[in-house]
């Protein structure tokens, strides 16, 4: 079986080096960068299976790489986590709004960035649920394309934002709990950080113009898609 490739952009060589050793042996096959543009440089080459980032990054920083990613066709659809440093939390939300997969904060357990780029990985090879179309109100959202209409409008997703919006359309109006989100959305424990949940939300919301206000914030629990 081909191995899955990892591009980890890190420039501080003994962190490098932890996350290489560490992904290897997990079985992943491993590339290396230390400067944003020729990150940028080695993807467009040859997009990897997913990227691991860090912000603070000569030539180009880890949040102006992850817009350029996001705004080229090519590579919109690339996993990105990112690594940050624990007093970076405004980089770390800035991160999620630019559409980044997760992020990791600094410093980090080796084993925890690899079960964490297993959840994204495992997420996006997951089977797409039964129900191919699901439309409500003005929104509708094919499974099997990719696609959501507002209005008759395409609105352009990432992954996470898709399956996001595919869950709670699935369970309208019933009360997703943070918690159940990260398991069901994210794959991750109940003991990861919701502001994951409510970053996504809050973006979602963007996109969703009008329908903005289909989704319901159902305080100290989590949201609810109004049918």
């Amino acid at each position: 079986m081909k191995r899955q490739r990892i591009l980890v952009v890190e420039d501080e060589p003994d962190i490098a080096e932890i996350l290489r050793y560490n992904l290897e042996r997990a079985g992943f096959a491993v590339e290396m960068a230390g400067q944003g543009d020729t990150a940028l440089e080695a993807i467009r080459r040859q997009p990897p299976d997913l990227l691991l980032l860090d912000l603070m990054l000569p030539g180009l920083d880890g949040l102006e790489l992850t817009r350029i990613l996001r705004r080229d066709a090519a590579t919109a659809q690339l996993p990105v986590v990112m690594l940050t440093a624990r007093g970076e939390e405004i980089d770390r939300i800035v991160g999620l709004e630019l559409g980044a997969d997760d992020y990791i904060p600094k410093p980090f357990s080796p084993r925890e960035v690899v079960l964490r780029v297993r959840a994204v990985l495992r997420r996006r090879q997951a089977p797409e649920a039964a129900a191919d179309v699901l439309e409500i109100g003005t929104l509708r959202l094919d499974a099997a394309a990719h696609r959501l209409a507002v209005r008759g409008k395409e609105v352009a997703l990432t992954a996470t934002e898709f399956r996001l919006l595919h869950t709670l359309m699935e369970r309208a109006g019933r009360i997703q709990t943070r918690s159940r989100l990260l398991s069901d959305v994210w794959g991750y424990a109940e003991e990861v950080d919701s502001r994951t949940v409510d970053t996504h939300v809050r973006r979602l919301r963007r996109k969703l113009g009008a329908e903005a206000d289909r989704i319901e914030t159902v305080i100290g629990v989590g949201y609810r898609l109004k049918p």
